[in-house]
């Protein structure tokens, strides 16, 4: 079973889920997203994402009429493959389309930017063999990349933040996409090991030191994600 945590942007909540990889995802209508497709080649067994980017799918496939073939969803920042703050570790973004022909993978990459669903549609020339369309949200706290945080924030950027203190070796923290007093203490911990104000709030400079120490922790030390325990 994959634990699932789904940010409701409307309700500012965190809502929780289990299922098998073969079942849909949350808030996906006619099953055409599997947990299967949105971990994609993440190893994990936790995942996260919004209800925003479950809807932003629902519109792009029922407007293409077809099957949207994934090569990359979601991803665990310590497995890597992506930039230091990529959406796909937030759980936001999607890599797709990569066995359609040049023309068919114009037209929809068109398309999911035409519905207005999408934050961020990545254009061909920077991503030639693929669509990226991603629902990011919030002001980036550097000139791109994760939004400001502090304690009693919520969503999957929390997540993200979870996680990579985790990777990082700070303890007692787990993932829920609340922050918390434990979250916060953490972030304190780490802060004042690298230096940084140790303010307890996560802004461009404790992101920038946390993600670029742990983007590819797990694949650089041939390991994989711990094991995520509700316990």
């Amino acid at each position: 079973m994959i634990n699932i945590l789904i940010y409701n942007e409307v309700v500012d909540q965190m809502e929780f889920f289990m299922r098998d990889l073969n079942d849909p995802m949350p808030y996906i209508t006619g099953g055409t997203l599997t947990v299967g497709e949105f971990r994609a080649k993440s190893n994990s067994n936790i995942i996260w994402t919004t209800v925003g980017t479950m809807e932003a799918w629902n519109a792009t496939r029922a407007a293409w009429g077809n099957p949207i073939y994934v090569g990359y969803a979601f991803r665990r920042i310590g497995e890597g493959g992506h930039s230091n703050q990529s959406q796909h570790y937030a759980g936001t973004a999607f890599d797709a389309a990569q066995n359609l022909e040049p023309a068919d993978r114009d037209r929809l990459r068109n398309l999911a930017d035409s519905l207005g669903v999408w934050t961020y549609v990545e254009p061909a020339n920077l991503t030639p063999t693929w669509i990226h369309f991603d629902a990011r949200y919030g002001t980036p706290a550097c000139s791109a990349g994760y939004p400001m945080l502090s304690e009693g924030s919520r969503g999957v950027y929390v997540a993200t933040l979870q996680d990579a203190l985790g990777t990082a070796g700070i303890p007692s923290v787990g993932i829920d996409g609340l922050f918390g007093a434990n979250t916060r203490w953490a972030v304190m911990q780490f802060q004042a090991e690298n230096n940084l104000s140790a303010d307890g709030i996560v802004g461009c400079s404790t992101w920038q030191s946390l993600t670029a120490q742990t983007n590819g922790f797990y694949r650089n030390n041939n390991t994989v994600p711990p094991e995520y325990s509700n316990e």
